[in-house]
């Protein structure tokens, strides 16, 4: 791609999300969820940092703004990658049906194609995990911040399994096919109860 997707204004790509074009779609929507939901993290530590109140847990405040920063670069990177994945995918549905060579291009697509948003997903559940620590370590103030971005993590998580699970379904290779449907399924299993818990967590603290 010429033109970077993460660079785009938020009107620019909004507008490009709700048209007619291959790219952006779903799994870029997920992975700026995912980058939104590492911002707030991000921000609560912010926040957090330097306040006597907190200052037991200034260490572990600083280690999850580090890796919070790095996941957000790392997701809107995965804006990108989702698009130059799919673009090939795109190609490859409008080869003839009977032609030699559709299979194995269209498994090679699908393949990639499954890549980036299993990366969106492993993202924004280490993005859960550090949130879940904030509901109880970061300040009161910004609890509610800590509430959005799980529930942002949590849908983006979700969504970016569903663009894995529609590609798998395609795939021929079905052991590996099955092991991302596996790894899906184990991300889901713990990462989704972790949101729940931690969205009750910040319902308490705001009392």
């Amino acid at each position: 791609m010429e033109n970077s997707m993460r660079e785009e204004s938020l009107n620019t790509f909004t507008a490009a999300l709700a048209s007619r074009a291959p790219v952006p779609g779903g799994g870029g929507a997920a992975a700026l969820a995912g980058a939104l939901a590492a911002a707030l993290a991000s921000m609560v530590c912010a926040l957090t940092t330097g306040k006597k109140k907190y200052a037991a847990f200034e260490g572990d405040i600083q280690r999850i703004a580090g890796r919070a920063a790095e996941l957000r670069e790392a997701l809107l990177a995965d804006i990108d990658a989702d698009a130059a994945a799919f673009e090939p995918l795109s190609r490859a549905y409008s080869i003839p049906k009977d032609a030699p060579e559709r299979g194995p291009v269209m498994e090679e697509a699908l393949k990639n194609a499954c890549e980036a948003p299993m990366h969106i997903a492993r993202r924004c559940g280490e993005v859960l995990e550090l949130l879940s620590e904030l509901a109880g370590k970061g300040s009161a103030i910004a609890v509610s911040d800590v509430g959005v971005g799980a529930q942002l993590a949590r849908a983006a998580l979700l969504s970016a399994g569903l663009n894995v699970r529609i590609n798998v379904k395609s795939m021929t290779d079905r052991e590996r096919a099955d092991a991302l449907s596996a790894e899906l399924a184990s991300l889901e299993q713990s990462c989704l109860p972790m949101a729940e818990a931690c969205y009750q967590r910040v319902v308490e603290r705001i009392g």
